[in-house]
């Protein structure tokens, strides 16, 4: 299988495009367009971690850089890890939300921030080049350093509206459903940490993963039960890496994973109103919540480095993507669970609510999401005519193509992270959302 190459890093299944001496070239690669300096890498519990990272460091001795290995860590902590260092980049091995047969690598900048689109075109260069190894003596060291979910939990504890006393004065209890990944420790620490009391279900980080990893309300039968069964106030699970968040409620209904934002966003701009930026592809409901505090919402191309880039030059108080990706610029501009987790036990301590009753009470809409191969559509004005034959709208080019009508919209666009074409579409009910994937598809 051809590897993927996009803004959203190098990922490719292991023994088919993605081996030990491919993931050398492309870290060196990377190493090679770095300046001089400490790198720091984490990966998530996969079980091809352990020989990804020994590529990873390698390679990266090989363009002169030391290698501060901070173990298994997730996507954010490895973020924070970068940014709150003097290291000149970070690579965090996960293939995130892809099966256990695939892994990756993403490439940080060294303020803890994805590279841009421009920076990855460089490092292909350097790739296609094959530059940049030192001589023998100036090769660069491996050492470990722990402590990098001590400093994520830390920068979490200081939050301004974090009010530990009250989430523990609500003897909240969670499960979490952590698919033997990464935040097996880390979220459990986090709600011991707020005084929520805890039920972990898949949280060794074996990384031999139970269910299809990927957060969704499909593969949360466990958490739901478990829920249900244990009288908890919330469900949380994430994905290997733990940088998208999905919610059980109290009842053990599983709630789509664009609600996440959406009541994440709820709270915080109650607190500290501002602009936030999602993709083209999360849920409108965020509007109408920034609506009801007065607040706007930027929409870019799907990809959080687009994202994250708008969230910084908009000077935005929050953003993220529908897929359960909270991002809070405040602690670091990436998508964090952690943060989330703590945004809604927040919430439900001073709210009074229940979770289920606080997304009852958003707008009305469903989603519906489909994926189909990348040569059974329309491209281009062929695809334009399509989707103008909804009905009344706009088309934006932006990420594919998306037309918005007065009553849903429909996106269609390339995977970033699989070899398929994604539809997506939302409305107010789930007939009239499979309704214009059906007539998009056909």
């Amino acid at each position: 299988m051809p590897l993927r190459v996009s803004i959203s890093g190098i990922r490719g299944v292991i023994g088919d495009g993605l081996d030990a001496v491919t993931v050398a070239r492309w870290a060196a690669a990377y190493g090679a367009w770095l300046p001089a300096g400490p790198v720091v890498v984490g990966r998530d519990s996969r079980i091809s971690g352990p020989m990804v990272f020994d590529a990873v460091a390698a390679a990266l001795s090989s363009t002169g850089h030391d290698v501060w290995d901070i173990g298994i860590a997730t996507t954010p902590t490895t973020e924070v890890a970068v940014q709150e260092s003097n290291a000149v980049g970070g690579i965090i091995i996960t293939a995130s939300h892809n099966p256990a047969e695939w892994n990756a690598m993403k490439f940080l900048q060294g303020n803890g921030l994805f590279l841009t689109a421009a920076h990855n075109r460089e490092v292909r260069q350097r790739y296609e080049d094959g530059s940049g190894h030192v001589a023998y003596d100036q090769l660069g060291a491996v050492s470990e350093r722990p402590g990098a979910d001590d400093q994520h939990l830390e920068a979490i504890a200081k939050l301004p509206w974090l009010d530990v006393e009250r989430i523990r004065a609500a003897k909240l209890h969670a499960v979490v459903d952590a698919v033997e990944g990464a935040g097996g420790s880390i979220v459990p620490r986090l709600l011991e940490d707020l005084g929520v009391r805890c039920t972990p279900l898949y949280c060794e980080m074996s990384g031999k993963f139970p269910h299809d990893p990927e957060p969704t309300p499909a593969h949360l039968k466990d958490l739901c039960a478990e829920v249900k069964n244990a009288g908890a106030d919330f469900g949380f699970a994430v994905d290997p890496d733990v940088d998208r968040l999905a919610l059980v409620d109290e009842t053990g209904r599983a709630l789509s994973e664009e609600y996440t934002l959406a009541l994440a966003a709820d709270f915080l701009l109650a607190k500290t109103p501002g602009p936030m930026a999602v993709n083209l592809s999360t849920t409108g409901l965020i509007e109408k919540v920034a609506a009801g505090h007065d607040c706007q919402v930027f929409r870019t191309p799907v990809g959080e480095a687009n994202v994250v880039e708008t969230i910084l030059a908009e000077d935005c108080i929050l953003g993220g993507e529908g897929n359960g990706g909270v991002i809070y610029p405040t602690i670091h501009a990436g998508r964090d669970a952690l943060v989330g987790i703590a945004m809604l036990a927040q919430a439900v301590a001073e709210g009074g609510q229940t979770l289920g009753a606080m997304a009852d009470a958003l707008p009305p809409v469903v989603m519906v999401k489909t994926k189909v191969g990348s040569d059974d559509l329309p491209e281009g004005e062929d695809l334009v005519r399509v989707l103008s034959a909804l009905g009344p709208g706009e088309i934006d080019r932006r990420d594919g193509l998306k037309w918005v009508g007065t009553d849903g919209w429909v996106h269609v666009r390339p995977s970033n992270t699989e070899p398929v074409v994604r539809i997506i579409a939302e409305a107010q009910d789930e007939a009239a959302a499979v309704e214009m994937i059906n007539k998009v598809k056909s």
